[in-house]
């Protein structure tokens, strides 16, 4: 069974969920790609069986996943209701989007480094950059190792 948590983040929330439920999910995997360019032949070709939580989760003591509320990170593909997966155990490199636990509230950035200092770089011209500086109450809690979201209708 899925449990869930309401965390309030500036302006924004995350909703933590647990990834027990992904255990032992198995979905039918097919061998050949599907073509995003000109349509190839089907190949009809079962590889095998995909189990998500293995497929989705590196490190299982260190994984967990929160939902988005909020639009600052629209440009890197991050959406409102979007799922993330977090692995605390990744450290936080140069461009890579990250969850922090800033001031009290959870925020999802890009995380810039420029010379000596860090930025949480929003994606999303409508909001500001935030420098991190010794004075704030800052914790990487992780790097962001997957996103999920259903399609958009076109």
């Amino acid at each position: 069974m899925c449990s869930a948590k309401i965390i309030p983040i500036d302006s924004h929330l995350l909703e933590q969920l647990s990834f027990d439920y992904l255990e032992g999910i198995e979905l039918p995997l097919f061998a050949s790609y599907v073509s995003a360019g000109f349509p190839s032949p089907a190949d009809d070709y079962l590889e095998g069986r995909i189990d998500l939580g293995k497929y989705l989760i590196q490190n299982p003591t260190s994984t967990f996943m929160m939902r988005v509320k909020g639009s600052s990170m629209v440009e890197a593909n991050i959406h409102d209701g979007d799922i993330l997966v977090i692995d605390k155990s990744l450290k936080a490199s140069d461009g890579m989007p990250v969850v922090c636990f800033l001031d009290g509230e959870f925020t999802v950035k890009t995380f810039r480094k420029v010379g000596n200092k860090a930025y949480l770089m929003p994606a999303n011209p409508a909001y500001k950059p935030i420098e991190v500086t010794e004075e704030m109450d800052i914790r990487v809690w992780g790097v962001v190792v997957w996103i999920l979201h259903k399609p958009v209708k076109q």
